[in-house]
């Protein structure tokens, strides 16, 4: 029954294709076939007796216009609208060409605004929203342990979170565990694991660099459901016996970058931490391995290579360790499993291998093991929480940028159709209907907002990468790249359509109200006018509130990073240069490294320029961080005093002139010496946080402690230092921080130097390479940077945020200056003939211009209360974001208003300039 309707609108299909195909044959064949019955209608008069130009005009009579039949086919066809919607839009071309004014300040307003809307979705999309790239990643998760105050779990190396609730959420296990785990699961797909290193020594064809590694289980390739594009994969066998996995799968990247994508990449063996490495597959290009989705790991290595990487000395191995929690774990989960069985199930498996592995205290608690969606990796959590609320607050001010534009530019549009009342009226009485008038004015709203979007998504592509720059550092890539897909694209269009129904919906609606007998006259000032001259002003008030937001927000970004600029970090930052040197562990396993560092740092010491340098494997002020436990000789409870509650102290391993060439003081006790480090005493200089909080009523002086029950070396407190900052400048309250001497350690595999000199970078750098070559050639001196960039590394979101909201800001306050200045030069323009009764009865100049700048003045302080109430309301949202200010602060609120009617009153003085210099007979003449 449905093949008749089928095959009929097939046939209308092809009818409509061939007619917009061939319009010109088109036309030809309807001009044929009207002239065809004209003259047959012709013919059959005259023989009816009439003579030739008397049938001739009778046929014309009954036949009707021409046009109306041809109009009538074209409906028949489905061809009218197609032909009005050209006809459209040549007339709204016209009319666009005829107010290039206007015309330019809507197209860039519109480009500029959506253009940041694209950049900003993008970053956005790309950070919290696209998935790895693995077959079906909806199925993949993360397991990750929730930990109390007292958990039995004390050592942990990886990402670290705090739940709303304030526990701890941690991404590691320790590897006993995860072959429990994996060998009684029974409700997950097999469990697979993972560790990200942090980078190592590669040489590649002598040439010697750091690479990013990733080790992964046996399994990995084949749960992840991936396969390299050349070679093979890291297979069960590969992984099985301890630093016996000497092979490799890399990156597409590396294979571009250092291969020149050659397939005779196979086989070839390169060294990785001064280990022959052999290279066994090429990963697929959108392939970045589990823990993240911006960029790849270099190299993917066999987990069970592990100790070769480690930065830690554990005799035993991390793969016996069951006390230190590091290595990162997924799954699949099958379809049709209940998430909340499968939390109870690896559960009681996760406490199971606990208890078997560890021996918690009576009053520990055992962490909580849960599922999280593992599509993006461990950035669902970890990574992607520090984006979340930052890209949260760019999309919420990108987009008051561009309502800003769309009330700017309807604005504007109000404005003109209120000239074009006449035209309006004049096609009204010509028989268009209100539907048409519609139509015709929305056309050329959405003919702007294409044209702008157009300009905006050729914008946006080009500031892709400008984003991801600026997380980049002085020394290392941006981590993040931004791809331009059709996700954009689409995106892009979306907002265009919105935008071009949302500013030119009222103007259109506008336009359809003219009555036709009032607006044919030449002479009458309507009450229509002074509506639009309302309807103007409300959009500006709106306009000034939004900016008044944007200006507040950007005010109190600008003031946190003044505020973190002016944090003291109470040491010297100033001609201060550091880099990484990284030592193999095969090269130099255990106490050679430490001898290895000692030589260096004495080789570093002799080169002409350096007045002075030092080591620790844990810089201030980096985002880094170590900590352990705090095991006092004779408390009864270590590491807790009754009035401190937490479980740990930060440390740090330095060199002996750590406190000299930082410039810290020392306010008791005495620093380290050269003979410390040569004396079997452990000794350790403590700040003066944790001397004050665990040792409140006696001196810490001569107190020994030590941070592992395991270590049998006892460090004396000589020294109490200073207080410093040692994650960032955004700690409230200086940390409990211990320095140890790295001499005294059994091991010390990477280190940051700190060399202090008067020399730029650029002339000192090749002097210590070739210190260092004269020692080991293959070390490469790496991630080179000052203090200060250090330093400023750390506050690159509240840089951005700053620099974005600037940003948007002068936008605004561009958008907010040309809204107020055409409302108000509309505004003079219908109060002519007002004004120039006023002058002809004797109004001086000045009181005009008074007026409307008052007027201004009025509107712009009426959007700014309105403005800074809504950012109060909504200043809870960041308030976790600033620092050293409230939300509230009451600087950045007065700033932004002052600046906001500063710019409103030098954008009103040219309409007002131009009201006080009219001539009253001009005026009187003017309608």
């Amino acid at each position: 029954m449905n093949t008749v309707p089928l095959t009929s609108r097939w046939s209308r299909l092809r009818s409509w294709l061939r007619s917009m195909a061939s319009r010109t044959r088109l036309e030809d064949d309807m001009e044929e076939e009207l002239r065809f019955h004209l003259e047959a209608r012709t013919t059959d008069l005259m023989q009816q007796g009439l003579l030739p130009n008397e049938a001739a005009r009778r046929a014309r009579i009954e036949f009707g216009t021409i046009a109306t039949h041809k109009a009538d086919m074209r409906r028949s066809l489905g061809l009218r609208w197609w032909d009005d919607l050209s006809a459209d839009l040549r007339y709204a071309i016209r009319i666009l060409r005829k107010s290039p004014t206007f015309t330019l300040i809507a197209v860039s307003s519109l480009a500029l605004a959506i253009g940041a809307n694209t950049s900003i979705f993008s970053l956005a999309n790309e950070l919290m929203y696209e998935r790895l790239g693995v077959p079906h990643p909806e199925q993949l998760r993360t397991l990750t342990l929730i930990h109390g105050d007292r958990s039995a779990v004390h050592a942990r190396w990886g990402s670290n979170n705090l739940t709303p609730g304030g526990k701890s959420l941690s991404d590691s296990f320790s590897y006993p565990i995860y072959q429990q785990l994996r060998a009684n699961n029974h409700v997950l797909d097999d469990i697979f694991a993972f560790k990200d290193i942090n980078r190592s020594n590669v040489t590649i064809d002598g040439s010697a660099q750091t690479a990013q590694i990733e080790l992964v289980s046996g399994n990995f390739y084949t749960q992840m459901q991936v396969r390299p594009v050349l070679g093979r994969a890291i297979l069960p066998s590969d992984d099985a016996v301890p630093n016996q996995g000497t092979i490799a799968v890399i990156s597409d990247a590396l294979w571009s970058r250092s291969f020149g994508r050659s397939p005779a990449v196979l086989g070839k063996v390169i060294t990785v931490n001064m280990i022959p490495v052999t290279i066994v597959g090429v990963n697929p290009p959108g392939f970045t391995g589990a823990r993240s989705v911006q960029s790849s790991p270099d190299l993917f290595i066999p987990l069970s290579m592990i100790s070769s990487f480690s930065p830690f000395a554990d005799p035993g191995g991390l793969l016996t360790n069951a006390n230190l929690f590091w290595v990162n774990l997924m799954a699949r989960i099958p379809a049709g499993v209940n998430q909340q069985q499968a939390y109870a199930e690896l559960n009681t498996l996760f406490t199971a291998a606990l208890r078997s592995t560890m021996s918690p205290k009576p009053k520990e608690t055992i962490p909580e093991l849960r599922l999280y969606d593992g599509s993006r990796g461990l950035n669902f959590y970890f990574s992607g929480t520090s984006y979340r609320q930052p890209l949260y607050v760019l999309l919420g001010l990108v987009g008051l940028v561009l309502i800003i534009a769309c009330a700017n530019i309807a604005n504007l549009m109000l404005a003109r159709a209120s000239v074009r009342q006449r035209e309006m009226g004049v096609r009204l009485a010509l028989g268009a209907s209100r539907s048409r008038i519609l139509r015709q004015v929305l056309t050329e709203s959405l003919l702007i907002s294409a044209i702008g979007g157009a300009l905006g998504l050729l914008f946006g592509y080009l500031s892709r990468s400008a984003l991801p720059n600026l997380v980049s550092t002085s020394w290392r890539d941006a981590p993040i790249t931004v791809p331009f897909n059709w996700k954009i694209f689409c995106f892009t269009s979306a907002i265009t359509l919105f935008t071009g129904i949302l500013f030119g919906l009222a103007p259109a609606w506008s336009s359809t109200r003219a009555e036709i007998g009032t607006a044919l006259k030449e002479t009458t000032t309507t009450s229509t006018r002074q509506h639009k001259a309302l309807s103007g002003r409300l959009l500006i008030a709106f306009q000034v509130a939004l900016s008044t937001l944007l200006l507040a927000v950007a005010g109190l970004f600008i003031r946190t990073l003044i505020n973190l600029n002016t944090v003291n970090p109470a040491f010297r930052v100033d001609h201060l240069l550091l880099f990484n040197i990284n030592t193999p562990r095969t090269r130099y396993p255990e106490a050679q490294s430490v001898a290895l560092h000692t030589r260096i740092e004495a080789a570093f010491r002799s080169v002409p320029g350096v007045q002075g340098v030092t080591l620790t494997d844990i810089p201030l002020i980096a985002n880094t961080s170590s900590n352990a436990d705090f095991h006092v000789e004779g408390s009864s409870d270590p590491g807790r005093s009754p009035k401190d509650r937490e479980p740990s102290v930060y440390l740090a391993h330095v060199g002996s002139d750590f406190f000299k060439v930082l410039g810290i003081p020392i306010v008791s006790g005495r620093a380290f010496t050269p003979q410390d480090a040569e004396g079997s005493r452990g000794v350790a200089v403590i700040n003066q946080t944790l001397a004050h909080r665990l040792f409140p009523t006696e001196t810490p002086l001569g107190k020994r402690f030590k941070y592992d029950s395991r270590s049998p070396l006892w460090l004396e407190i000589v020294g109490i230092c200073s207080d410093t900052p040692y994650e960032s400048l955004k700690e409230e309250g200086a940390p409990m921080i211990h320095f140890d001497l790295y001499r005294q350690q059994l091991s010390l595999q990477g280190a940051t130097y700190m060399v202090r000199t008067d020399l730029p970078a650029e002339s000192i750098v090749p002097s210590l390479r070739a210190a260092l070559q004269h020692i080991d050639r293959d070390l490469p001196i790496t991630d080179i940077r000052t203090q200060r960039q250090q330093i400023n590394a750390t506050i690159q979101t509240e840089r951005v945020l700053a620099s974005l909201t600037i940003a948007f800001g002068i936008l605004a306050l561009a958008l907010a200056c040309v809204g107020i200045y055409g409302i108000m030069t509309y505004t003079v323009t219908q109060r002519t003939n007002e004004i120039g009764i006023r002058l002809a009865l004797g109004a001086q100049r000045g009181r005009v211009r008074t007026m409307v700048l008052r007027e201004s003045a009025w509107l712009t302080i009426f959007g700014i209360i309105a403005g800074l109430v809504a950012a109060v309301a909504l200043s809870r949202l960041i308030k976790s974001m600033l620092y050293g200010l409230s939300p509230t602060d009451p600087v950045s609120l007065t700033a932004a208003a002052l600046l906001l009617l500063a710019v409103a009153l030098f954008a009103s003085w040219l309409p007002a300039a131009r009201a006080s210099r009219i001539e009253p007979m001009e005026a009187l003449r003017h309608e």
